[in-house]
């Protein structure tokens, strides 16, 4: 993995959630412009991101074999051996983020369907950084600490109050268990490339192809292609693809290098920050006395959180 200063560490996360947060709005453009419902959705991003880091990747495996053609040495079976160990761990590791990912996927939009939106949205983003402090303290010995604690409190304070601006929202017992496999799907994906170090672009390329793969079937089904404008849905799945989420993830894995599993699951919470925002800019939305307070809690929380996590550095991963 490109290691990189805990300080960019936490911009790259900072980032790629505010970039999450516009994915919602071009996934509503294209289930409009497309008709499409949300797997075939999802299987498009998964698409668009990997034919979008393809070429750099192999740009990239171009450089590293060059690197190895000018630096190899005699024993040449025993770095052939452990190139092989490394590699079948690597690979192992891609493919089951690429399940993770299609599982979060899946499992999200049948929480959406089962319990409403915001339901689905408080449960999946609350839950993810509680599971993924819980392993991350098991597996990764990473200490969140009081302040660390408090910190992830308040932001899921600010979070309940952000997304259920609305008023109360009706729960499902099915909704909120789709939710809850969702986050923990997520979870997996941040542990899984914080624990282990691999090129993010590599990484997220592999993700996006393994994911994709497994949601192929479900998208036939529902039906793969659009019946509306095509220039509009592939504008908007090119949108989908590059920004939030070959870009998104790519900086997400690599702020994973240098930033504790659980603090990049709590700056995520932002995501709906970024996207109430743009819902207010675009189409005209408005924010309550009750959304704004929770957009304040929850930035406020993750600002400390980013803080702190500059003061105390995670150790590097290997």
């Amino acid at each position: 993995m490109t290691h990189v200063s805990v300080r960019r560490g936490l911009l790259y996360v900072s980032i790629a959630a505010t970039a999450w947060g516009t994915g919602g709005a071009a996934g509503a453009l294209l289930r409009l412009s497309g008709g499409l419902d949300p797997v075939s959705i999802s299987f498009w991003r998964f698409a668009a991101g990997a034919a979008t880091l393809l070429p750099i990747l192999r740009l990239l495996g171009r450089d590293r074999n060059h690197d190895r053609d000018q630096s190899r040495d005699r024993d040449q079976s025993r770095d052939l051996s452990r190139s092989r160990d490394r590699g079948a761990r690597r690979y192992g590791r891609i493919a089951a983020t690429g399940v993770a990912m299609a599982v979060c996927q899946t499992a999200y939009f049948a929480a959406v369907a089962s319990t409403g939106l915001a339901v689905a949205t408080v449960v999946t983003i609350g839950a993810t950084p509680v599971f993924v402090a819980a392993a991350a303290r098991l597996l990764l010995g990473e200490r969140l600490g009081a302040a660390g604690l408090g910190s992830a409190a308040v932001a899921l304070a600010g979070l309940v109050m952000l997304v259920l601006d609305g008023g109360p929202a009706a729960f499902s017992v099915a909704g909120t268990g789709w939710a809850l496999l969702s986050a923990a799907a997520y979870a997996a994906v941040t542990l899984l490339n914080r624990a282990f170090s691999a090129e993010p672009y590599a990484a997220t390329f592999g993700g996006f192809a393994v994911g994709g793969l497994c949601l192929l079937p479900l998208a036939l089904y529902g039906g793969l292609f659009p019946a509306g404008d095509p220039l509009v849905f592939w504008g908007a799945v090119a949108y989908l693809g590059v920004v939030p989420t070959a870009l998104a993830y790519v900086l997400f894995f690599t702020g994973l290098g240098s930033v504790r599993a659980t603090t990049a699951s709590v700056i995520s919470l932002v995501e709906p920050v970024g996207a109430a925002a743009l819902g207010i800019l675009v189409f005209g939305e408005r924010f309550t006395a009750q959304g704004v307070a929770g957009a304040a809690l929850l930035l406020a929380a993750v600002a400390l959180l980013a803080l702190r996590e500059r003061r105390e550095p995670a150790p590097v991963t290997g």
